[in-house]
């Protein structure tokens, strides 16, 4: 049976008048049809309105369902916030590329029907990451995409050792590395070079950028398995961690970087036209004529 919904949070881009302008013709829409609908005052802004605004957090906490209005990177950003709840999340593209938010916004019968029942449901996986010194967690972050060693403030290469449960990988020079989820195989990964993971293989990408070894090669290892970084220790004042792009946990002197699987997943909701190849084949332009 199919989940019914009562409570429906409006999250979006924040400073994004289109996005807004989305926002508010999805609330004036669903406004009249039952629902309690939350808008996230963090985008929303003073912008009237006499439906419910509250903050973010309240939002994410209070919410059946989360519409996420603007691209994947809106939709990272609700994913992390409900990583402890079982709410699911509804992408509306008011971005560019849009691998995940895939209802059009001029289309609101998609959303009709994905809150009659009528929907695709994807569960994807997430990383979490963790800074340790001598047995302490520094700082910690969840990763729908990815987790991304990169250069900060220098432009030199970084010197690092990656081990996969404990075992040496490889020791090498580069400007950094891509832990990559398959949600996350279509962004930096695919854009460094990584292979596309397909959201139903448990697996992760180890992606390095632009190393400095011609028979470096991008590597998909099990998802039950640690990995672990190792940077040399006077490159750590040069050095960020970030998740999605969106989180940094900095770095310390001594410190390592440790990633596995998270054990909770998120759920996204897509239309029932939803197909993960026609996506792909749409948003990377492989072609769109029959040959056969």
């Amino acid at each position: 049976m199919q989940q019914q919904f009562k409570t429906i949070g409006i999250t979006g881009k924040p400073r994004d008048r289109a996005v807004v302008d989305t926002m508010a013709r999805i609330a004036e829409h669903l406004a009249g049809q039952s629902y309690t609908i939350l808008l996230d005052a963090d985008t929303w802004g003073r912008r009237r309105s006499s439906l419910t605004v509250a903050s973010h957090a309240t939002v994410m906490q209070d919410s059946d369902l989360v519409i996420a209005v603007g691209g994947d990177g809106t939709l990272l950003n609700a994913a992390r916030a409900l990583v402890d709840r079982d709410a699911p999340i509804v992408g509306v593209n008011r971005g560019r590329l849009g691998f995940l938010v895939d209802v059009a916004p001029g289309d609101l019968s998609e959303l009709d029907r994905i809150l009659a029942g009528e929907y695709t449901e994807d569960s994807r996986m997430l990383l979490e990451a963790f800074i340790e010194h001598e047995g302490q967690v520094l700082s910690r972050g969840i990763a729908l995409n990815d987790v991304v060693l990169h250069r900060w403030n220098s432009a030199r290469m970084i010197e690092f050792e990656t081990r996969v449960e404990g075992e040496l990988l490889h020791r090498h020079r580069s400007d950094g590395l891509i832990v990559s989820t398959p949600t996350g195989s279509t962004a930096y990964a695919m854009a460094s070079g990584g292979p596309i993971i397909h959201p139903d293989v448990d697996a992760i990408g180890l992606v390095a950028i632009s190393p400095h070894t011609l028979s470096n090669r991008p590597l998909v290892i099990n998802a039950a398995a640690t990995v672990e970084i190792l940077i040399n220790a006077e490159a750590h004042n040069h050095v960020r961690v970030s998740c999605d792009s969106q989180s940094d946990l900095g770095m310390v002197s001594g410190g390592r970087i440790v990633i596995r699987r998270h054990p909770k997943r998120v759920r996204i909701l897509h239309p029932p036209r939803y197909r993960y190849f026609e996506i792909l084949r749409a948003k990377l332009r492989w072609g769109d004529s029959n040959l056969v």
